[in-house]
C-alpha cells in the first residue's frame, strides 16, 4: 500500500506554488482595473473633449464605443492567442499596446487620433485581459484560486463606478487628456515589474487561430454600432442607417457559416445554442448596455443640461458607486436563496424603475436618485448572468461559455451607448432635457422586457459555477 501511495504521488505531483503569487495577483488586478476603468472614465469628460476638439455627437459616441467594440469582439481571439503563443507573451504585448495607445489618445488633437487611440486601447485590452485571467487560474490552486478569482470579480463593478468619478476629478483638474495619461505611468510600472514575477507559460494546443472569424465578428458589430449611431441624425429609415444595419446581419451570418466549417472556430456556436448560455449572454448584453447607457446619459445630462462642472458630476456619481457596491454585496446572497431567475428579473425591474424616475423627473436630485436605483438593480443581473451561463452546463464547457459571456459583456456596453446616443440625439445637440427623457424611457422599457424574457429563459433551480472560470 505504501508503495502504491508513493507511486501516485510521483505520478501526480503537487502543483508548484509561486512564492510571490499574491504580488503577481496585485499587478494583474491593477492591470485589469485599468481596462475596466477605461470603459466609463471617458463619459464625464465627453463635454470637455467635444468642446476642445470640436467633435459631433457621432464622434463622441464613437469615443466611448470604439474601446468596448474592440475589447469585446477580439477578446476570444486574445484568449486563443494566449493559448497558442503563451499567456506571458500576450499579457506583456497587450499591456504595452494599451499603455502606448493611452498616451496617443491623450495627445489627440483631432477625431482621427482620438478614435484610433481608443480602438488601439481596445485591442490591447483584448490581448491583456484573457491572458491575465489565464495566468491567475494557472498560478493559484485550491481555495486560494477561489479567493484570487473573487478579488478579480470585484474589479468589474468597482471599476465601472470609479471610472466615472475619476473622470470628473481628472477633467476638472489637469484636464481630460489625463484620463488617458494616467494609464501611462501605471502601465509602465506594471510592465517593468511583471516580467520578474510572471511564470513561464508554454503554448497550449495548436497554433491555428481563427483570424477570419475575429475580423468578421468585429466588422459585424462595428457595422451594427455605426448604423445605430447614424440613425440619430439620418433617421431610422435612411439609407445611411439601413445599409450598415443590413450589412451587420450579413456579416454575422457569414461569421456563423465560417464558424461551423472551420476546424478551430473562434466561437463554438453549438454551446451558444444551449439555453443557459444563451440566457446568460442575453442578460449580460442587456445589463452592460443599461449600465453604460445610464452613465453615458447621466454624465452628459448633468453637465450639458443642468450646467454642472465635471468635478461636481463626478462627485454626484458617488452614490452610483455606492449602489453598485450594495448590489454586488446583495447579489450572491439573493441568488443563493431565490435563484438566478428571480434575481435577474427583479434586478431588471428595479433598474427599469430607475430609468422611469429619470424619464419623469427633472433636476439634479432626481437624476442622481434614478441613476443610483438603476445601478443597484443592474449589478445582481451581472451575477445572475454569470451564474446562469456557467452554472447549468458541464464543467468541460464552462471555459468556452465564460469567453462568450465576456464578449457579450463588452459588446453590450457599445450597443447600449450607441442606442441611447441616437435616441437622445436632439437633446445632446440642443442641450435640452427632452431627448434625454426619451432615451431614459427606452432604457426603462428595455429593462422591463428583459425581465419578462429572463423569467421565461433562465432555467429554474440552483446553479453551481465551476471552479477556475470567471466572467469579469
Amino acid at each position: 500500500m505504501a508503495h502504491a501511495a508513493h507511486t501516485t504521488a510521483e505520478t501526480h505531483p503537487e502543483p508548484t506554488v509561486h512564492p510571490r503569487r499574491w504580488t503577481l495577483l496585485t499587478l494583474l488586478c491593477l492591470s485589469q482595473f485599468m481596462l475596466i476603468v477605461d470603459v466609463t472614465v471617458i463619459n464625464v469628460a465627453l463635454p470637455s473633449i467635444g468642446a476642445d476638439l470640436h467633435l459631433s455627437r457621432e464622434t463622441l459616441t464613437w469615443a466611448v464605443t470604439a474601446y468596448t467594440l474592440c475589447f469585446g469582439s477580439l477578446m476570444l481571439l486574445g484568449g486563443r492567442l494566449a493559448d497558442a503563443f503563451g499567456a506571458r507573451r500576450l499579457l506583456l504585448t497587450g499591456l504595452a499596446l494599451f499603455t502606448l495607445a493611452s498616451l496617443v489618445t491623450g495627445l489627440a488633437e483631432d477625431a482621427t487620433v482620438l478614435i484610433g487611440g481608443r480602438l488601439s486601447q481596445g485591442i490591447g485590452a483584448a490581448l491583456l485581459s484573457p491572458a491575465a485571467l489565464a495566468t491567475i487560474t494557472r498560478t493559484f490552486h485550491g481555495p486560494e484560486r477561489n479567493k484570487a478569482l473573487g478579488i478579480w470579480a470585484m474589479l468589474g463593478g468597482i471599476g465601472f463606478a470609479v471610472g466615472a468619478i475619476l473622470g470628473g476629478v481628472l477633467t476638472a483638474g489637469p484636464g481630460w487628456s489625463w484620463i488617458f495619461f494616467i494609464n501611462v505611468p501605471v502601465g509602465l510600472g506594471i510592465f517593468l515589474l511583471l516580467p520578474r514575477l510572471l511564470p513561464a507559460s508554454a503554448p497550449h494546443g495548436n497554433r491555428r487561430v481563427d483570424l477570419p472569424g475575429a475580423v468578421l465578428v468585429t466588422a459585424a458589430t462595428g457595422s451594427l454600432i455605426y448604423g445605430l449611431i447614424k440613425a440619430g441624425d439620418a433617421g431610422w429609415g435612411s439609407v445611411d442607417t439601413l445599409v450598415p444595419l443590413f450589412g451587420s446581419v450579413v456579416l454575422y451570418t457569414v461569421f456563423a457559416l465560417v464558424e461551423r466549417r472551420i476546424s478551430a472556430p473562434l466561437m463554438d456556436l453549438r454551446i451558444l445554442a444551449k439555453r443557459p448560455v444563451a440566457a446568460g449572454s442575453f442578460l449580460m448584453l442587456v445589463a452592460t448596455g443599461l449600465l453604460l447607457g445610464f452613465v453615458f446619459l447621466g454624465s452628459l445630462y448633468l453637465q450639458d443640461v443642468r450646467g454642472l462642472s465635471a468635478l461636481s458630476t463626478g462627485a454626484l456619481l458617488l452614490p452610483v458607486a455606492v449602489a453598485t457596491a450594495i448590489g454586488a454585496h446583495l447579489a450572491a446572497h439573493l441568488i443563493a436563496h431565490a435563484g438566478a431567475r428571480l434575481v435577474a428579473a427583479g434586478g431588471l425591474l428595479v433598474s427599469g424603475s430607475g430609468g422611469l424616475v429619470l424619464a419623469l423627473v427633472d433636476g439634479t436630485p432626481g437624476t442622481v436618485t434614478g441613476l443610483a436605483v438603476g445601478a443597484i438593480g443592474i449589478i445582481p443581473v451581472f451575477v445572475s448572468a454569470t451564474t446562469t451561463a456557467l452554472g447549468f452546463i458541464s464543467h468541460g464547457e464552462a471555459g468556452i461559455a465564460s469567453g462568450i459571456v465576456n464578449t457579450f459583456h463588452e459588446v453590450g456596453g457599445a450597443v447600449g451607448a450607441a442606442t441611447v446616443s441616437t435616441v437622445a440625439a436632439a437633446g445632446i445637440a440642443e442641450h435640452s432635457a427632452s431627448g434625454f427623457h426619451a432615451a431614459y424611457t427606452v432604457l426603462a422599457v428595455v429593462a422591463a422586457v428583459a425581465a419578462v424574457v429572463a423569467l421565461a429563459a433562465v432555467p429554474r433551480g440552483k446553479a453551481e459555477v465551476p471552479e477556475g472560470v470567471h466572467v469579469h
